[in-house]
Order: structure tokens, then sequence, then C-alpha cells
């Protein structure tokens, strides 16, 4: 459990205790204003977790809405514990059943929602004055994977492109650490994801078509841990060469989770 505190911006993080290879140091729930305050994505269901949330909501005033970036479990979780404790307060996500529904561009409380859709078909970031949200669209360090739905590596980058023209301050990501230099981070997310399509295009060129020599070649810096993430992100890569035509025959797809 951690807390970050940002006091310039009335915003304070509390982190999760559910660190892995994929959450890093845990999932960061986000608590903004006071009098009510607004919670963003309030994490996996930790009892230690879900009192810090209620005692610091408490302290500010109230809980006046929920937003979530997702509806993966370690971001969305505890939603039903919260809202136990806070009946009245909206929840507010692009997809399941929230009292808000939300797509890009809606206003929620104090939230603009912005279309990040990319690691999840509902993935939102939300931007506050000039600090930007962003689960699990840009993360405080390493990278994301993306989810092989239809379209999603080209709306991912497309989504980061338009955070990236709002000139932000500041990122709060769903995992790691406040990202204080908003615009070198998505110019190092879009050079990142272009230079691995750079990398896969390079390796077909060079005769790779099977999903290992792909992953080998291309992906041959991620830790054995994380290689079935890196390949839901060759899919996703492959779908989009595909979608532009630039995908040559006989080139295996990764069977992948979601």
């Amino acid at each position: 459990m951690a807390r970050i505190e940002l006091p310039g911006y009335e915003i304070v993080g509390i982190r999760a205790s559910n660190g892995g290879p994929l959450t890093l140091t845990g999932t960061n729930s986000w608590i903004v204003r006071r009098d009510p305050a607004w919670l963003l994505d309030p994490g996996p269901a930790l009892e230690d977790h879900i009192q810090s949330l209620v005692t610091e909501l408490e302290r500010r005033g109230g809980l006046g809405g929920i937003a979530l970036t997702h509806d993966h479990p370690d971001h969305a979780e505890a939603v039903a514990a919260i809202r136990s404790r806070f009946p009245v307060a909206p929840l507010g996500a692009a997809r399941g059943e929230p009292d808000v529904a939300l797509a890009d561009g809606d206003v929620f409380g104090p939230f603009t929602a912005i279309d990040t859709r990319g690691h999840s078909p509902d993935h939102l970031a939300y931007v506050t004055g000039q600090v930007g949200f962003t689960g699990d669209a840009v993360l405080g360090e390493g990278s994301v994977f993306i989810s092989p739905d239809p379209g999603a590596m080209a709306a991912y980058l497309d989504g980061l492109a338009r955070l990236r023209r709002r000139e932000l301050e500041l990122l709060c990501p769903g995992h790691g650490p406040v990202v204080e230099s908003a615009a070198a981070k998505l110019d190092q997310y879009i050079a990142h994801r272009l230079d691995r399509e750079h990398r896969l295009l390079a390796a077909l060129d060079g005769g790779r078509r099977s999903a290992g020599e792909l992953l080998d070649e291309v992906w041959d810096d991620v830790p054995t841990a994380l290689r079935p993430a890196a390949a839901v992100t060759l899919a996703a890569h492959l779908d989009k060469l595909a979608d532009e035509g630039r995908l040559p025959d006989g080139v295996e797809r990764p069977r992948v989770w979601r």
C-alpha cells in the first residue's frame, strides 16, 4: 500500500498491494478534488485498499462519482464495495451497466473522457485541467499490451496522439509512478509502438512467418514472463498491417488470451 501525493493539484493516489508482472508495483486508484471527491479506478477488492479509499473519500467530504478507465478486474473489482459505502455516487464507464455511459468527449464530474481503446475496447483516459489519467493506455514505466480487437492498434495510436495534442503537465497512470513530462512520455509511447511496427515489417521482409520467429526477432527484449502479453500485441500489429494491405501471405497469427 502506498500513497501518492499531488498537493498542488488536489489529487491523491492510493496504490493497491497487487504487484506483479502486468500490474508493476500495483494498481493506482486516484482521488480528485473534495466536497465531494471523485474516484477514478477503485482497483482490486482488497480490504486494506478499499478501507484506505473510503477513509480518504470521507476526509474529503464524500464521493461525487466513480469513473472507470476500463473494466479489467485490477481496476474495477472494488466498484461494488465502494458503492456499498457510497450508494448514491454514480458510476461512469464505457461498457457494462454504468449509471452514465461515457464515450469520447463526454464530461463526467471534473473529467473529460478521451477514447484510448487498444489495451481494451472500452478503454478511456480522463483529463481534468492539465492532468491526464491514463489507466493502462500509458504506464508510469514500461509499455502496455494492445488487445487484438478490430482496429485496436490504429485506434490506440490515434488516442495517444490526441492526448499529446492536449499539452498536459502530468500523467497519472494506472500502474507505476506519476509522469511529470507528459509530452515526452506520450512521444516515447508513440515512437515505441511505431518502432515495433518497423521491426515487424523488417522481419516479415526477411521471410519470418511464424509467430515464434516474429516474437524472437521483434520482441527479443521482453522477459519470458511477459511473452504471452507480447504475443497479444503482435496479433494487434498483424491486424493493423492486414487492415492496411501490408501483411504478406502465410503469416501465422498467434493464439492469444484476452
